[in-house]
This record gives structure tokens, sequence and C-alpha cells, in this order.
């Protein structure tokens, strides 16, 4: 019977013409072909990406002199760190609203609500005055920007990633869902190479003064195109079959808290070294390495950008090994990895020497890759589609804010607070742990989609 069903699903996701039921009449809609979804996803993703990420790189070269010049050079890197985590606390509002809506009106308005919000706020930093302008209220209006970005993102990648597992073919979720995940390395690059030519046309002084801005209004052009992408997708099938059989619930959040509490909790788990570890990688060894180390800003951003090549491609590899191995055991292998490669990776940091540091960067992206590119799928499969927005936004969020949320801030904190980079390795290695512990109560099984043969809630 469940082979049935599981060959019923196929068949009704992967078919170019979906047969719904609007009145006693069939009509048929075309609905957007997987590789248009992955399209759509990955350039959005990105862009919304590139945005947070130039703001977190920014948080560890520029805003302690920008926005916090009254304090002395590690407390103003902190301030600015500190500033990078208030955002994290308002993607769980942000991820209310987004599951709510999601599971109400659909996966699609989401995803262009989302990337709007996050362009308005980063050109806004991008024209922002610093402290010697306005004063106090500088920091003010960074801190309240920062957390329009937060709210945006808190719906931004698990909408992205719904709405393209929802359209997948089940025996290819894993391998197409890694690709919203790819999203974050490839923003990543582009943040960097963008810190990079900028640093490179203008001279120390001018960068501070107002080099800076020029990625944050960069932006601007990125989420244009991303826009332009996301408003020609069509929505989930999966969102449309519920919405035509009158299934959806007008209080999703409610019924992911009264009947799957276990999985929101096994998500937010699963969530948490990869945030923490990847937030170590794209902002607190860059200003670890112009800091303590004392080497150039351009090496530091050049050598994040070589380990978000090595994350985007173990991440498709990844989502490849996740369809034919199973999500659970890939998230114990990649966890695991981050685990063992914390202490290797801080020693070679410590070297100074330029192809250590790469080996380094490269052995955590092996890691952050597979612990990325199974969370989709997995957390897709958590939720049925009745809450399922609400569900895997509202995990994904609280993974965020408990895993990177504030790991450059403690990351800084403790390696001032010891002088050694080893009580950095030592909180990414109990990070890992808690994954870990996530990964083996995982409960893996084959299913099913569809609000057709799915049960709700």
């Amino acid at each position: 019977m469940r082979n049935t069903l599981l060959h019923r699903e196929r068949a009704t996701v992967t078919s170019d013409c979906l047969i719904r039921r609007w009145t006693a009449r069939s009509t048929c809609q075309v609905s957007s072909s997987p590789r248009q979804v992955v399209l759509a996803s990955l350039i959005g993703t990105t862009a919304e990406m590139y945005d947070f990420f130039v703001y977190a790189s920014a948080a560890g070269l520029v805003f302690g002199r920008q926005f916090f010049p009254s304090l002395d050079a590690t407390a103003g890197l902190l301030a600015s760190f500190a500033t990078l985590g208030v955002s994290f606390v308002a993607r769980p509002l942000g991820a209310l609203l987004a599951g709510y809506v999601g599971d109400r009106f659909g996966r699609k308005t989401v995803l262009v609500v989302s990337i709007v919000l996050m362009g308005v706020s980063t050109v806004g930093v991008g024209l922002l005055p610093g402290y010697d302008t306005i004063g106090v209220a500088a920091p003010v209006l960074l801190v309240l920007l920062r957390l329009l970005q937060g709210i945006s993102t808190g719906g931004e990648w698990p909408s992205a990633a719904l709405i393209l597992i929802e359209h997948a073919p089940p025996a290819r979720r894993g391998f197409l869902g890694s690709f919203p995940q790819v999203g974050v390395p490839a923003g990543l690059l582009l943040a960097n190479l963008a810190f990079i030519a900028v640093s490179a046309a203008t001279s120390p002084a001018a960068f501070q003064s107002w080099g800076w801005r020029i990625p944050f209004l960069s932006s601007a052009v990125l989420v244009g195109i991303g826009l332009f992408v996301r408003t020609r997708v069509s929505e989930s099938p999966v969102f449309e079959e519920l919405r035509h059989r009158g299934g959806r619930i007008p209080a999703p959040l409610a019924v992911v808290f009264r009947h799957h509490a276990r999985a929101v909790l096994t998500a937010i788990g699963l969530f948490i070294a990869n945030s923490a570890v990847g937030y170590v990688l794209i902002t607190f060894m860059n200003s670890y390495g112009t800091g303590t180390l004392g080497l150039s800003r351009s090496l530091m951003l050049a050598i994040g950008m070589v380990g978000a090549l090595a994350w985007a491609a173990f991440t498709i590899l990844g989502g490849r090994w996740c369809d034919s191995h199973g999500r659970k055991r890939i998230y114990l292998v990649g966890t695991t990895a981050l685990a063992l490669w914390a202490i290797p990776c801080f020693l070679l940091l410590d070297t100074r020497s330029v192809p250590l540091m790469v080996l380094a960067a490269v052995g955590l992206a092996f890691g952050l890759g597979l612990t990325s590119a199974p969370q989709a799928a997995a957390f897709a499969e958590l939720f049925p589609a009745t809450v399922r927005s609400t569900g895997v936004t509202f995990a994904h969020a609280f993974g965020s804010v408990l895993g990177g949320g504030f790991a450059p801030f403690l990351a800084t904190w403790l390696a001032d607070r010891t002088g050694t980079s080893m009580a950095v390795a030592a909180y990414l290695i109990v990070t890992c742990l808690i994954t870990l512990a996530a990964a083996a109560a995982l409960r893996e099984r084959s299913v099913l989609l569809s609000t057709t043969y799915q049960n709700a809630p």
C-alpha cells in the first residue's frame, strides 16, 4: 500500500501538468519545473545571504570604528559583533510571521517579501551616517536596520527550501534541496569578493571612510535579479493542493507545539553546530586573522573565499550522498568531522602559513557542507504540509539564535579572555556534541509530502 502511495506521489510531483480539482470540472495548470525552482531558490538565497554576510564582514572589519569610536579596539569589535547577534534575536519574530504566512497564504509570498525587506535594510546600512556625523543615533539606527535583516532572514531560507522540496521528485529531495544551502557560501563568496575589490581600489583611509559602503549599496542589483526570478516561479504544488482541499490550519504554531514538539527540538539541534561553525568561518576568522595574527584584510577575505567555494562543493556532494545514504548518516559524519577538525583548524590558523590556513578553512568547509546538505529535506520531512512552513521556520530561526547568533561574539570574548584559540575550538566542539545528539535522535523515514496522502496535522 505504501509503495503504491509513494508511486502516486512521484507521479504527482514530477508531472509536467498537475491535475487539480477547482470545481466539478478538472483543469490543467502548468507548474514550474524543479530546475526553474532550483534557479529561483539559489539566486534569491545567494542575494539574501550576500546582504547578510556583507554586514557580517563589515562588523569584523569596519563597524567598530564607524559606530563605536569611543570604545577601545576589543570593546568596539565586541559591540560590532553584538549588533550582528541582534539580527538573530529578530529571527524568531521573522520566523513566526513567515511561518504563518507560508502556511496560510503560500511559500512564494514569503519568498518575495523577504528578499525586498532584506534589500531595503542592507542599502539602508550603506547610506547610514557614522557616529562622528549623527552621534548615538548612528548605532541605534544600525541596530534597527539589523533587526529588519533578522526578520527577513527568519523566513528566507525556510521558504526557499520548502518551495523547492515540495516541487522536487522524492528520490532527489536531498540533492535538489542542497541548492538553497549553496546560496549560503555563494553569498559569502560574493560578499568577500566585493570587499576585496573595494579594498584593492581604495586606500585604507578611504575604505574606512566610505569604501565599505559600496558592497552594501551594490546589493540592490542582486536583490533586483532575485526578485525578478522569484516572481516568475509557481507556487508549491503541495500548498496549492492544500489550499484547494481546504486543509489550511488557522493557528499552525499551536499545532506545531502540541503535536510536533519533538520534531522542533530535533531540527533546532541539527542546525546548532552548522550555524556556530559557519559564523566562525564567516566572521570571527577575519577579525582573528587581522587583529590577533596581524595578517592583511585581503588575505583573510581570500582565505574565506576559498572556504566558501569548498563549502558549496561539499554541500552539493553531500546532497547526492544523503539521497543514497540517508539524512541521518550524513549529519552524523559531517558533525563528527566538524568536532574532530576544531582543534587542528585553529592550530593551523595560528601558524600564519597561508597554505595551512587555507587547509584549515577547507577542513571546516567539509563538515559544513555535509551538515548543510540534508537540512532542507530533513526539516521538511519532519513536519506535515499543514504546518510545515511554521515548523521549519521556527526551528531554523531558533537553531540560528542558539548556534550562530552570538558565535562571533563568544569566540572573540573567549580568545581575548583566555589568550588562546583553543578556547574557541572547545566551544565549537560543545555545539557539535549538541548536534550529534539531535542527529542520533532523528527518526529518518520515507515521508510523503503531498497532503493528499498525508494525514494532518
